[in-house]
């Protein structure tokens, strides 16, 4: 599943080729993706001009002033910009063709993703009780110290709860507790304020750092301009069970945790 890095290097990429940009029409070759589409996007969006494309969380909006709308990648979704001639491939479910005559096309093999709709001035309800943003001033290590305590459930179960900060999953949490020295397994109301600032630390670096390097591939993700992420290539622990600590030498520990294969030192992650 793309990630924030992966989502805001998606970000990026279409903003130049979108923002500026009328709709002139919106066509979905299905009524649904994970959820029904709303028909408030083929009924308000066209003739709109796209003011901006923003991230929060996972989640990309198209602003526009009769409303946002709300897109997720799921877990091999991918937008690219086109030529409108391009021909449709396979689970190609939605085009927003644009007044520049080339198309937004959503592509989403697994249908896991979605398309939305946020009315002006509202909030959508799947992004109402997310959590501050990682690389925002907001997410350190005083906030995860105070938010953690009297907390039992593991510190990278906590690290991924999308209610305490958002965009920060499994590959991004395990690289972090490694580099901040933190078992993914201690409760997290018992990591102390002093480890928490450097766990912010880490997230903040490892996702800037990935960020700039196209994020994660994995899977299905590819970039707006078709070219894979190179992040993966430099995972300290991340899919790296029963290999070598990059730091050590001794093998990397792999176990379950919340549901979420997870790899960590056991001799450098206390």
């Amino acid at each position: 599943m793309p990630e924030l890095p992966e989502v805001e290097t998606t970000r990026r990429g279409l903003a130049p080729h979108v923002e500026g940009k009328r709709v002139r029409e919106v066509l979905l070759r299905r009524p649904d993706l994970r959820w029904p589409i709303p028909y408030d996007v083929v009924e308000k969006l066209p003739g709109q001009r796209i003011n901006a494309v923003r991230r929060r969380a996972k989640y990309l909006l198209l602003d526009t002033a009769a409303g946002s709308a709300l897109l997720h990648l799921g877990m091999t979704g991918s937008l690219r910009v086109l030529p409108a001639s391009t021909e449709v491939a396979a689970h190609d479910h939605v085009d927003f063709f644009l007044s520049s005559g080339r198309v937004l096309r959503f592509n989403d093999p697994r249908r896991f993703g979605c398309l939305l709709w946020q009315a002006p001035g509202e909030t959508h309800e799947l992004l109402r009780d997310l959590g501050p943003e990682p690389l925002d001033d907001a997410f350190d290590g005083d906030y995860l110290f105070e938010t953690s305590r009297g907390r039992k459930a593991p510190v990278k179960t906590f690290l991924m709860d999308q209610r305490i900060v958002v965009g920060v999953g499994n590959i991004y949490a395990a690289e972090s507790l490694f580099r901040a020295g933190i078992s993914p397994l201690r409760e997290a109301g018992k990591v102390s304020r002093e480890r928490y600032a450097l766990l912010a630390d880490a997230v903040k670096d490892i996702l800037a750092y990935a960020i700039t390097r196209g994020g994660t591939t994995l899977r299905d993700f590819i970039s707006p301009d078709g070219l894979p992420g190179y992040f993966e290539q430099e995972l300290a622990v991340y899919g790296r069970g029963g290999e070598a600590c990059p730091t050590c030498g001794r093998k990397l520990k792999e176990a379950s945790i919340g549901q979420r294969t997870s790899v960590w030192c056991g001799h450098c992650q206390r």
